[in-house]
């Protein structure tokens, strides 16, 4: 039998509601009310659906990307063409080597892993080399307080209840991640971060000041992110671990980052960097050499899916991060249910679920 060939492909930018039992937190200027993401159906020529997703705060971008620069180049093409993806990038490369057409590029290869695999009947882990573990930890990622230590507090009482056993704030201050620690207790890992808060000058004072509070890791610490030699510096002088890469470009910053010796965690997200088969290499590389990949995941479609397929076939055991939130729609969270902060790796074909065509059409932006 021929290869399916890809035969349409369909962007669905979602905006999703959600609660952190707090005010909401700030975007760009603006109360941030949804999680927003792009999900992506390809369908082959035989009828085989896959699900992808790209990320998706400029959701409009990425799916006017989708179908006007995505689409044209990945009609016709085999479904077993590992490489389409790049050739793509490639093609594309005058309109930027990050940002919507890499995310966009991110969401068909993750569709195009799913329809492999349910066409092997086997999950994606398996494509991968096989799971090295069934059972995934997973991390309580909360949402941003302002520095609110109360909220802070109560929120980190309430992920600990439900049996989490890490703790990752998006904080600022020294006086927030104490408030963490000490509502947490001394033995659980507590990571902060600090989305690229301060400038080279500015960053060192402000890690040492958090650094008395046990952090495993401190998140994205500098302006620019790709500042490797200033987070070099920063990771010398504080001795706290640093964790960088979801806002990375391509594969190719991950190696200068290692070359650097500016970070310990390695944070490629599938659904921004190319997809699962970015994701894949930039893990393995990284973890060859020294470092420890812990996948940037705040999703909830089949990126999330993706990620857990990764954390399960990769050398080095990491947990999963999860935005600490409650959503109005999961897309993909059913299938893959945590329980007291582990969640079983699927193991029906492909990635492990196609997610509810009636309520992506009800979140639909």
């Amino acid at each position: 039998m021929n290869s399916p060939r890809i035969a349409t492909i369909t962007a669905f930018p979602l905006g999703i509601p959600f609660d952190h039992w707090a005010a909401p937190p700030m975007f760009a200027g603006r109360p941030r009310t949804s999680l927003d993401t792009v999900l992506v159906r390809v369908t082959t020529d035989q009828g085989t659906l896959g699900w992808g997703e790209a990320y998706g705060s400029f959701s409009s971008a990425v799916a006017a990307a989708i179908e006007q620069w995505i689409t044209p180049l990945a009609i016709g093409q085999s479904v077993d063409d590992v490489g389409l993806p790049a050739r793509i990038e490639r093609t594309l490369h005058n309109l930027g080597r990050a940002g919507a057409t890499i995310h966009a590029i991110s969401g068909l290869d993750i569709a195009l892993w799913d329809i492999r695999g349910k066409l092997a009947g086997v999950p994606v882990s398996t494509l991968l080399g096989g799971r090295r573990r069934d059972r995934i930890e997973v991390y309580a990622s909360l949402l941003q307080y302002n520095g609110n230590t109360e909220e802070i507090s109560r929120v980190v009482d309430r992920a600990l209840g439900e049996g989490f056993r890490q703790i990752k704030l998006h904080e600022r201050t020294a006086k927030a991640v104490a408030a963490a620690r000490v509502a947490a207790g001394p033995n659980v890992p507590l990571m902060v971060d600090t989305n690229c808060a301060w400038l080279p000058a500015e960053a060192t004072a402000a890690v040492t000041e958090m650094a008395p509070f046990d952090l495993r890791w401190v998140e994205e610490p500098i302006w620019p992110p790709e500042d490797f030699a200033a987070l070099a510096a920063l990771r010398q002088s504080t001795r706290v671990p640093t964790a960088i890469g979801e806002n990375a470009g391509n594969a190719l910053d991950f190696k200068k980052m290692l070359a650097t010796a500016c970070v310990d965690y390695v944070q490629p997200s599938a659904i921004k960097i190319g997809g699962l088969t970015a994701l894949w290499q930039i893990c393995t590389e990284s973890e060859a050499a020294g470092a420890t990949c812990v996948p940037h995941s705040p999703y909830f479609g089949p990126g999330y899916l993706a990620t857990i397929h990764v954390l399960a076939a990769k050398a080095k055991v990491s947990a999963l991060e999860r935005f600490y939130c409650d959503l109005a729609f999961d897309p993909c969270g059913g299938f893959v249910p945590i329980e007291a902060g582990f969640l079983a790796v699927p193991d029906t074909p492909g990635l492990g679920g196609d997610p509810n065509l009636a309520l992506i059409e009800r979140y639909r932006l």
